[in-house]
């Protein structure tokens, strides 16, 4: 094997005229070629990528280098944490003696770096909370949340345009369902000649779906004030990129509540961010660290939606990195969509863990210099295949790197660190209060109420006018006058029949 030909060729294939990110150094034969740079044009992080590997073999590092990259050409970067362990990117780091070796084998420039960031949170424990409305999500989204059938969603679909012709802001699940009850009762002959009929049957499915996604938190997320993606991409005074980690340690066991986030999220950065085109470098960059963890737990309509938005994302100027185990924990429509591959090492214990390194090196660019399903299994902490796509849109030459180390702490950061962030936030202070508004909840609780109210005093009033004639009727009879007239009648009438007093029928009798 040439040792010159694989150095024309890796350079030629990662060399770059536009301003790039450097991953790491070129490694041969187990040599690491110090100057030999592997690097990934800007420009092109709009067009997705991967980050896969074994437990522990340096995968979230990579991620970690790729946000702090991302960060100094001034690029927001969202950072999806699911096990909590990137939060040490806001401190700078600390020189030990592996991190000093890592430094000479790559004759790497290193200097130690805290990034800005922010902390966010679905749950509304410690960070910025992240929130939308229902209405801002939409009923077809919605319906694909709950997972509704065609009439379950044209039912959703029903009941948004009610609500829009009637002006009930739809804020939170409350909302949702005070609207939904209230046209299966109070208001269904209303529902039914305007809008047509709609069975209770199918009410209360979506009930229990609501009640559902309830149990997982997403009460905590529907509602005000909400979050605005814009602030994703702020810049602070040194012009890097801030790097907004939102820390999901905490709904692992949620899958419907961080489905619901990544649908209303994804949804809302195509709908807010303007047409871009091919631009320099890209306005924002989503990191999904684990996530096997979501597509395992998600729902058909994340995946498709999924699908759809990385196809059409990119043009907006945003970029979406997956990090996971295996390539193959990647739906395959979406897998294809992704230019930028960092593959760390794999472990083949079992049969299926050998087929599935032989998919894995199937879907590299064929090489005459690596063995590629050997080299998987034996790649070292912190190693990885790389392919990227260069100017062009072209991958480039695959390569064996040994990564730069990150520049900020490799480690988690401590609640008193945690803590000074928070409390120097803006996005904290702005987003804390939970603002709950007049909205179709106290709307139709109002109108039932004043419904209730107004029949109470129709009835009372009913009630009253009947006492009035029974009391008009006894005072009557009650008097002397009534009582002299009465007793008259009477005795003419029982004179008439032959049966007056004794007295009388003596004096008339006929014996």
């Amino acid at each position: 094997m040439s040792v010159q030909k694989f150095n024309e060729e890796i350079s030629k294939g990662y060399s770059f005229a536009e301003p790039s990110i450097e991953l790491g150094c070129a490694v041969l034969n187990g040599e690491v070629i110090n100057d030999l740079k592997i690097k990934a044009p800007l420009k092109m992080l709009n067009r997705h990528g991967l980050i896969a590997g074994a437990t522990g073999t340096g995968k979230t590092k990579s991620l970690q280098l790729l946000a702090e990259s991302l960060s100094k050409h001034g690029v927001g970067v969202l950072m999806m944490d699911i096990k909590g362990d990137v939060s040490g990117i806001s401190q700078a780091g600390a020189e030990s003696e592996k991190l000093k070796n890592r430094i000479s084998q790559l004759n790497l420039n290193w200097n130690a770096t805290a990034f800005p960031t922010e902390f966010l949170s679905l749950t509304g424990n410690k960070g910025v909370a992240m929130r939308a409305t229902i209405t801002e999500f939409g009923p077809i989204l919605f319906s694909k949340l709950l997972e509704l059938n065609d009439t379950q969603s044209s039912v959703v679909s029903l009941i948004f345009k009610y609500a829009d012709d009637k002006q009930l802001p739809l804020i939170d699940l409350k909302d949702f369902k005070k609207l939904l009850q209230f046209l299966t009762n109070e208001g269904k002959s209303e529902i039914e000649a305007d809008y047509g009929k709609i069975s209770s049957a199918t009410t209360s499915t979506i009930i229990r779906k609501i009640i559902e996604i309830e149990a997982q938190g997403a009460d905590l997320f529907f509602g005000e004030k909400s979050f605005e993606v814009d602030d994703l991409m702020r810049i602070d005074e040194n012009g890097k990129g801030f790097i907004n980690v939102l820390r999901l340690n905490d709904v692992q066991d949620k899958p419907k509540l961080f489905s619901t986030f990544m649908l209303s999220l994804l949804a809302e950065i195509y709908a807010t961010f303007p047409e871009e085109g091919d631009i320099e470098q890209p306005k924002l960059v989503l990191i999904i660290d684990e996530a096997h963890l979501m597509f395992n737990n998600a729902s058909k309509a994340l995946l498709d939606q999924l699908e759809t938005i990385i196809k059409l994302i990119r043009s907006k100027g945003v970029g979406i990195f997956f990090c996971t185990q295996l390539p193959t924990d990647i739906p395959a429509n979406i897998l294809s969509q992704l230019g930028f591959k960092v593959q760390h090492a794999l472990r083949a214990f079992t049969a299926n863990d050998r087929k599935a390194i032989k998919l894995t090196a199937e879907n590299y660019p064929e090489t005459e210099f690596y063995d590629v399903d050997e080299l998987l299994t034996c790649l070292g902490i912190g190693e990885a295949v790389v392919t990227v796509l260069n100017e062009k849109g072209n991958p480039t030459p695959l390569v064996h790197c040994m990564m730069n180390p990150p520049e900020s702490r490799m480690d988690v950061v401590s609640d008193a660190e945690l803590n000074a962030i928070l409390n120097s936030s803006p996005l904290v202070a702005k987003y804390a209060e939970a603002i709950d508004r007049e909205s179709a909840y106290e709307i139709l609780t109002g109108k039932i109420k004043s419904k209730t109210e107004e029949i109470a005093e129709e009835v009372q009033e009913k009630k009253n006018s009947g006492k009035a004639e029974k009391s008009m009727i006894e005072q009557v009879a009650s008097s002397p006058v009534t009582k002299i007239i009465v007793k008259e009648l009477a005795r003419g009438l029982l004179g008439a029949l032959g049966l007056g007093s004794s007295r009388g029928r003596r004096k008339n009798s006929f014996f």
